[in-house]
């Protein structure tokens, strides 16, 4: 056994009405890659937030023992001084900022009263290097690619000196080519000693690197598993998460009669609306039929979600061009009240920036995009509000003490029910569903899954966007392929593997 860098005895974290954390216990070895895991709510991030300072000491019972010394932090850069970094799921990264100006943001180099920037994109650079970055410190955050970001936040990391990196999701917004770099290079700093724990919900990458795995249930420990003497599986890991086995990701779908065309799109051309010569979605032709799932599966920076939000009312884009027709009749979505109206929905992939009002509980949140059902010659009916919001609760299990809950304290996985809750509440015919799993764990994935196959059931349609292929595939009856703004491919259920995938992409040429 190595030195034990780090040793989290007995904590206990509550909020109003919640123990988060009951009497947790974790220790991290020095020198290896720990995998915290456990379903949305079970208090991974809740841990973390205590260890670095969010929550300070005080707002927690239990001891921090790091490096042989009680810890008591007050505040995050407390635990920064210390060498211990978070990098949280929502990258902390000014748009607008250079990379280097945003890696030594709060950890300014220079004088007092003076920057000095020849410093600071030296070192800049340097820690790019480190991590394998190519790019220049000079760039704004806003020209590079979310891969290239999560780069940027770990070289920011080890700028502060970082002996114990804590990296929550750090893969949920990478493709698997950007996932797997990304997890050699953590297994690169391991062999030069760091420590890091790493919180995920992507068991394969859990298998891949990581030493240790504990599991957390319910705010409780359940079992550290040793990756080096136990023989680990995904299913292995799910049961002790769960409390179960899950014995089919993805649940069956009782027999669906696939009816008409409901929705056909043709030569879609949409423009990015800043860099006006920039083509984004490259004449797209789609067709989507009742009972329908049909996924659409590319790289990062395919046009994906390009194309969802520009046939959801024009809510992307510039100098748009082609046809949209549902139920036959040709049809112009001017905005998205225009798309509700007609019956289309789109969920969209960043849940807390423009899907949901974080400060506002989920009764307000459930009737956002339907006003009109739960008002009465334009005033509210708060009671209509409050038996719907519950009505949906109930009918997606999302997990609260109560609608009156404010909607940012929910775990990932039953913010993304409230999400769903939202536009289900439309009562919309087709239903675009971008990334709809993003960071959440199997257990509220397969819940989120049996919504689906019910949506299809009743005969709705359904659009999933998705960059994790399992998923396009065992949820799908049809799949388009996108690369570079253009359908490369399609592929019916039954045709369709990893490797299929892959390849029409890489052989249209477009591959990275």
């Amino acid at each position: 056994m190595g030195k034990i860098l780090l040793e989290m005895k007995n904590i206990t974290k509550t909020f109003p009405g919640v123990k988060a954390l009951d009497n947790v216990n974790f220790q991290v070895e020095e020198g290896e890659i720990h995998a915290l895991v456990g379903e949305n709510g079970a208090g991974k991030s809740t841990l973390m937030n205590v260890l670095s300072g969010i929550y300070p000491f005080g707002t927690y019972e239990g001891d921090i023992i790091y490096n042989g010394e009680v810890c008591q932090f007050q505040k995050i850069s407390d635990s920064e001084k210390r060498g211990i970094v978070i990098i949280h799921q929502e990258l902390a990264l000014v748009p607008q900022m250079s990379i280097g100006e945003n890696m030594f943001l709060g950890n300014e180099r220079g004088k007092k009263y003076a920057i000095d920037w020849d410093v600071t994109y030296s070192e800049a650079d340097k820690y790019l290097k480190m991590v394998g970055l190519s790019e220049s410190s000079r760039v704004l955050i806003k020209d590079i690619g979310t891969g290239k970001q999560q780069l940027v936040e770990i070289a920011k990391a080890l700028a502060k000196n970082a002996k114990l990196l804590i990296l929550d999701e750090p893969t949920s917004s990478l493709n698997e080519t950007d996932s797997r770099a990304l997890l050699d290079l953590m297994l690169e700093f391991k062999k030069q000693g760091m420590t890091m724990i790493i919180i995920t919900h992507k068991l394969n990458e859990v298998v891949y690197v990581a030493d240790k795995i504990t599991v957390v249930r319910d705010g409780s420990t359940v079992e550290t598993m040793d990756c080096h003497t136990m023989e680990i599986s995904e299913d292995r890991i799910i049961k002790g998460m769960v409390g179960r086995e899950i014995t089919d990701r993805f649940p069956k779908r009782h027999d669906v009669a696939i009816g008409d065309v409901n929705m056909e799109v043709k030569n879609w051309t949409v423009y990015h609306p800043v860099y006006a010569e920039r083509k984004v979605v490259d004449n797209v032709n789609m067709t989507v039929r009742k009972g329908e799932v049909v996924g659409i599966y590319g790289l990062m920076g395919a046009g994906r979600t390009e194309l969802a939000m520009s046939i959801f009312g024009r809510s992307y884009g510039a100098d748009i061009s082609g046809s949209l027709k549902l139920n036959g009749v040709e049809t112009v979505l001017k905005n998205p009240h225009e798309a509700i109206n007609a019956k289309l929905a789109y969920v969209t992939e960043d849940r807390k920036g423009n899907g949901l009002v974080l400060s506002n509980p989920i009764r307000v949140n459930t009737s956002l995009a339907n006003m009109k059902g739960v008002s009465n010659k334009g005033v509210i009916d708060r009671d209509k509000e409050y038996q719907v919001a519950v009505e949906y609760k109930d009918k997606l299990r999302t997990k609260t003490p109560s609608v009156e809950q404010n909607v940012g304290n929910l775990s990932g996985g039953n913010q993304q029910k409230v999400l769903l809750a939202k536009w289900m509440f439309t009562d919309p015919d087709i239903l675009i569903l971008d990334e709809p799993t993003r960071g959440i764990d199997v257990g509220a994935k397969y819940e989120i899954y049996c919504i689906i196959n019910d949506l299809v059931a009743a005969g709705k349609s359904v659009v999933m966007i998705s960059s994790e292929l399992p998923e396009v595939i065992g949820m799908s009856d049809r799949i388009y392929i996108m690369n570079e703004g253009q359908f490369v491919g399609e592929m019916k259920a039954e045709e369709a593997t990893q490797e299929n995938i892959m390849a029409c992409i890489l052989q249209s040429g477009r591959g990275r």
